[in-house]
């Protein structure tokens, strides 16, 4: 298939494959454009950093993000003044200026702090509720009038929230930031130093802790239940459990950021077997040691330094992965539901062939007049989901657009200059910008865990086919995965993944979770069948094939 590919604006892009795999939604990449640019745009002024906003466009429905400059964002230069000249306007342009005086308050105050504690004892409550009550809206039992009303009251929830998200980003990512650069400098690389935040966020572990409770109420009766329903049944306490669970993850968008993708509800036999089979799974003991060790390289002098700043990124990883399901996924996830009951009624009047063609409206098509067949025709909403599933399956080019020359750190003032390492060492550990080759090749990547570990691979064309095969203790192997993969994974024996880096979400999960795993091995859906027995190996960052199919 030819395919041009052009760049979606001046500068310089780079595909993001760590969130957004082809094949977006035109509705996702509404929200998404505009709700990154504006909540990274809020972020980078309020912390000082010398850019614009980390800017995404979307391109055959693949995600492309840019380092927006601060001056002349448009004109981009392949070609630098003497650097004299950067300083000198580093150091007179009025916003440069604000920027870094914005900067040096935000080190000396370190605001994420206070942002993490709103999150804690009022942010996630007040987001919780507003999800809620959109949840308990009966969608069925809607005139169309309010259906399409209720379905806008949603996307301007995901667009608040969503924006909301990507500033929160830059409080809980600041502080990791700040340590791996800090360390960094000090000559402790960041491979040594992300293994010291294991453990530090609760969040993720907490769909376990609640299953754990339900699967202790079946087994004190004795039980072998075969479905929900079953489940349900076998006492008041357990079905009181479940629902409690299911009413805050229920709703949860987790196989992906899309609303392509399936929401926890929609897959029982998944949270049956999550529930009965799913383990905890001990972390490794020796956290304190290995602390101990790497405080020890910063060199004397520096250790209280180093306390504070370990310190301020353990309290922001709970933030980064409690951030995503409750602003992101169960946002998003509301909004898929309430689309399918859109397409339900399109399919129900001869208007759609299938209810999830309602996926292809863009958001000025969600009026009350697509109900009654005044919106895109039928052949349209199915051309426009072949077309966007067949684009899905095409290479794209890693980066698209001309060099945009980048000034050295030095020519910023100090303060400056540690904000934008800070952003460039957490998006090269995210996966998300640079060299793929510095996380893998092939079936190389970033190990996670100590252990190795066998098992059965699951592998398919989507994280869907591939979730709905897997079995307890098989190996999930999935493009990426978002943090509301915590719902089910506690049945996988082992993670791999063919984006992402040491500190993406998967990362996380698999630290968190103690799962054995590889991160960002390029190789991994085009070499690892459906069935076939593989190695995880995570102490040689590596995924071997043992068995095919």
């Amino acid at each position: 298939m030819d395919v041009v590919w052009n760049a979606p604006g001046p500068g310089f892009w780079e595909l993001d494959r760590s969130h957004f795999r082809g094949g977006t939604t035109r509705i996702v990449q509404s929200l998404m454009t505009g709700a990154m640019s504006a909540g990274m745009r809020r972020v980078m002024k309020e912390l000082g950093a010398p850019v614009d906003t980390v800017q995404p466009a979307f391109v055959h429905g693949f995600c492309y993000t840019r380092l927006r400059p601060l001056i002349a964002p448009d004109r981009p230069a392949s070609k630098l003044p003497p650097l004299v000249i950067l300083k000198l306007v580093t150091r007179l342009h009025p916003e440069m200026r604000r920027r870094a005086r914005a900067a040096e308050r935000a080190l000396a105050d370190r605001p994420w702090r206070e942002v993490i504690q709103h999150w804690q004892t009022e942010g996630r409550r007040g987001i919780e509720a507003e999800n809620l009550a959109l949840q308990d809206v009966p969608l069925g039992q809607l005139s169309d009038d309010s259906l399409i009303g209720h379905t806008e009251d949603v996307i301007a929830h995901c667009r608040t929230n969503l924006e909301h998200h990507f500033w929160l980003h830059g409080y809980d990512l600041g502080p990791i930031g700040l340590l791996l650069t800090s360390c960094s400098e000090l000559g402790v690389a960041p491979a040594e130093v992300i293994p010291l935040l294991e453990g530090a966020s609760p969040s993720t572990s907490a769909p376990i802790d609640a299953l754990e409770r339900v699967r202790a109420g079946v087994e004190a009766c004795g039980a072998q239940p075969r479905t929900l329903v079953e489940l349900r049944a076998v006492s008041a306490a357990v079905a009181n459990d479940l629902d409690t669970y299911l009413r805050y993850r229920g709703s949860l968008l987790f196989s992906r950021y899309d609303v392509d993708g399936v929401t926890l509800g929609e897959c029982p036999d998944l949270v049956l077997s999550t529930i009965m089979s799913g383990q905890r799974r001990e972390g490794r003991e020796d956290l304190a040691e290995r602390t101990a060790a790497v405080r020890a390289r910063v060199g004397a002098g520096k250790e209280a330094e180093f306390d504070g700043w370990l310190a301020e990124a353990r309290a922001a990883m709970d933030l980064r992965d409690d951030n995503g399901p409750t602003t992101s996924e169960w946002p998003l996830g509301l909004l898929r539901l309430s689309l399918l009951e859109v397409g339900r009624r399109l399919t129900e009047r001869g208007f759609a062939e299938i209810p999830e063609h309602a996926f292809e409206l863009t958001p000025d098509e969600i009026r009350p007049t697509v109900l009654v067949g005044l919106g895109p025709a039928l052949a349209t909403l199915a051309e426009r989901q072949r077309h966007r599933l067949l684009m899905s399956s095409v290479d794209p080019p890693a980066t698209l657009g001309t060099a945009e020359a980048s000034p050295p750190l030095s020519v910023l003032p100090p303060s400056m200059g540690r904000m934008v390492a800070t952003v460039q060492m957490v998006m090269e550990q995210m996966g998300m910008a640079g060299d793929r080759d510095v996380f893998g090749a092939g079936l190389h990547g970033t190990g996670i865990g100590s252990t190795v570990y066998r098992g059965t691979a699951r592998s398919a064309g989507s994280p869907e086919e591939a979730l709905d095969l897997m079995e307890p203790g098989d190996v999930l192997v999935v493009p990426f995965t978002t943090p509301a993969y915590n719902v089910v994974l506690a049945i996988a024996g082992g993670i791999v993944t063919s984006e992402g880096g040491p500190l993406s979400h998967a990362a996380v999960l698999a630290r968190e979770l103690g799962i054995p795993a590889v991160i960002g091995a390029p190789g991994a859906l085009n070499e690892i069948a459906n069935g076939c027995v593989v190695e995880v190996d995570p102490l040689a960052g590596e995924v071997r094939i043992v068995a095919d199919v």
